[in-house]
C-alpha cells in the first residue's frame, strides 16, 4: 500500500470517529426524549454543579431531553439550553432514576470504555406481565348456634351447627325464645314447618319479638 492510499484511509477512518464523536454528543432533534421539569432548578453549561449556571427552569416545563451523563441530562427548551440534575425530571409522568436518567428516555451516552449510544424510547425495558391474582377458595364456616326456650339464653337450650337443617321441630315447635349465634351463622327460623314464613339472622338475638315462641322450623347456613 503506498504513502497517498495510507493516508487517504487514515483520513476517511478519522472522519468517521469524529462523526460518531458528534453524533454522541449531538443527538439529532428527533431522538429528543420528552421530558418534564418537577421542580425549579437551575440550568447549568456542564453536567456538573461546578459549571455556571446560564438559566433557571421552572416546575412544570415540557422539555426534550437529547442526551444524560452520569446524573445530569442535556434539555432543549425555550432559552437557553443546558444541563440540569436528573432528580428534577420525569419521563412519561414517571420519576426519573438519577442514577440512570437515560433508561427512563430510551437512551444512554457515556460509558467506562468510551461513548456509547443507545437510542429510542422503545428501548426502555418493557414491564413484566404480572402473575395472576390466585383468589383463595372460601373457607368453610364453622361454629354453632344455641336457641332457648326463655329469653335472653336462659333456660333449656339446644344447639345446631352450620349446615343443619330440621323441617319441624316437634317437642320445641313454638317454644323458642331467644337464639345465641356467636359464630355468624346464617340462621333461618320460620313459623312453619318446611322453611315457610322466615326470618335470618347472622347474629344473636336475646328475644325474637313476634317470632317468641313460634318457630317451627329451622335451617343453619
Amino acid at each position: 500500500m503506498n504513502r497517498h492510499t495510507r493516508k487517504m484511509l487514515l483520513n476517511i477512518a478519522t472522519g468517521v470517529a469524529v462523526a460518531a464523536t458528534a453524533v454522541v454528543v449531538f443527538l439529532p432533534a428527533a431522538y429528543a426524549a420528552p421530558g418534564v421539569v418537577t421542580g425549579n432548578v437551575n440550568v447549568r453549561s456542564g453536567p456538573g454543579t461546578n459549571y455556571g449556571v446560564i438559566d433557571v427552569v421552572t416546575r412544570g416545563t415540557q422539555v426534550d431531553v437529547q442526551q444524560c451523563q452520569g446524573s445530569w441530562c442535556y434539555i432543549n427548551k425555550s432559552g437557553p439550553d443546558g444541563w440540569v440534575s436528573a432528580s428534577y425530571l420525569s419521563a412519561g409522568g414517571r420519576p426519573v432514576n438519577p442514577s440512570q436518567p437515560g433508561l427512563s428516555f430510551g437512551f444512554t451516552i457515556g460509558g467506562p470504555n468510551g461513548p456509547q449510544i443507545s437510542i429510542g424510547v422503545g428501548n426502555q425495558p418493557q414491564p413484566q406481565p404480572r402473575p395472576p391474582v390466585v383468589q383463595p377458595l372460601p373457607q368453610p364456616v364453622f361454629g354453632e348456634v344455641c336457641f332457648y326456650d326463655r329469653t335472653r339464653f336462659r333456660g333449656t337450650s339446644f344447639c345446631l351447627e352450620s349446615g343443619d337443617n330440621i323441617r319441624n321441630l316437634g317437642d320445641w315447635a313454638d317454644r323458642i325464645s331467644s337464639v345465641e349465634n356467636d359464630d355468624g351463622l346464617q340462621v333461618q327460623v320460620c313459623s312453619e314447618s318446611n322453611y315457610r314464613n322466615c326470618r335470618t339472622y347472622t347474629t344473636s338475638a336475646s328475644s325474637l319479638g313476634d317470632f317468641d315462641d313460634y318457630i317451627v322450623s329451622i335451617r343453619v347456613r
